[in-house]
């Protein structure tokens, strides 16, 4: 299918953009309340929210906590280096570049289509130091150099589920490779009712971190609904308590569980190996209505 621009929207108003990418059908949507915003589904699942104007604006919540992650990562300002795990419209890296200037950053996305898309409609900016590498996020980390990153950011969803090589202690331990001493790993998780997943992937980071937290809202914590939750591991101690402040204070308010009580959460969980891992599960249709 080639490229489409939607027709029916309001005249003066930007166009829709439709293009199959390999991962599916691309959508870009203006955000009718900000001139320059965009949303990007594939096959009707939303992927990312960006703003050309004011790249730090975080629409989305997983998003937002995700930006919180970056800024509890060093002092404001400061230049970090930073791997991205799944690209989609590079939402987070144009958040880094902005909020601290001189970054450098590298974004793995496989869907080679998905960034000509972007790069074509959404361009970043030309000063910002960031490199894509059209690659599995396995294959990518493995041209990182060794102690590179200060953050690493798995957000990666094929078919709106994370695959199953990027779920388990194997993928860890390439994480672990790139990253600097005291260097942190982010993930975005999306899981529902028994939460199974959920506290797999705990029990898996907890096995190769020495910290970890986890935020989400309450309807996700209790199993009452599928969403997202944020995950922060690091080998040091981590923010919990001004982090926990930020999520608090967020348009959709979101809970830090740590130590003991995330723990208990997992209740009993196992580290996921290569042989066992399987895909995030499919979130249900109603999700996305």
């Amino acid at each position: 299918m080639g490229r489409t621009r939607n027709s029916r929207r309001a005249a003066g108003a930007a166009d829709a953009v439709v293009e199959a990418v390999d991962g599916g059908l691309a959508e870009l949507i203006p955000d009718p309340d900000r001139g320059r915003a965009w949303t990007l589904l594939i096959d009707g699942a939303p992927q990312s929210h960006v703003d050309l104007d004011d790249p730090a604006h975080l629409g989305f919540e997983y998003q937002r906590r995700l930006g919180h992650v970056i800024d509890l990562l060093a002092p404001p300002g400061r230049p970090v280096q930073v791997v991205h795990l799944g690209g989609g419209a590079f939402t987070l890296a144009r958040y880094v570049a902005a909020s601290r200037p001189r970054s450098t950053q590298q974004i793995v996305e496989r869907d080679a289509a998905l960034v000509r898309l972007v790069r074509r409609e959404l361009p970043l900016d030309p000063g910002a130091r960031i490199r894509v590498r059209s690659v599995d996020a396995r294959e990518g980390l493995g041209k990182v150099p060794e102690a590179w990153a200060d953050l690493v950011i798995a957000d990666v969803f094929s078919g709106a589920r994370t695959p199953a090589h990027l779920t388990s202690t194997g993928f860890l331990d390439a994480v672990r490779g790139v990253l600097r001493p005291g260097g942190v790993y982010a993930a975005n998780l999306a899981d529902g009712p028994p939460l199974a997943h959920l506290r797999g992937q705990i029990a898996t980071v907890g096995a190769r971190f020495a910290e970890v937290a986890v935020v989400a809202d309450a309807g996700v914590w209790r199993g009452k609904r599928f969403g997202n939750a944020v995950l922060m591991a690091a080998d040091v101690q981590l923010p919990v308590a001004e982090l926990t402040r930020r999520c608090a204070s967020d348009p959709h308010p979101g809970r830090v569980e740590h130590g003991r009580a995330l723990r208990d959460f997992t209740g009993g969980a196992v580290a996921v190996t290569d042989d066992a891992a399987v895909a995030s599960p499919a979130p249900p249709p109603s999700v996305f209505r």
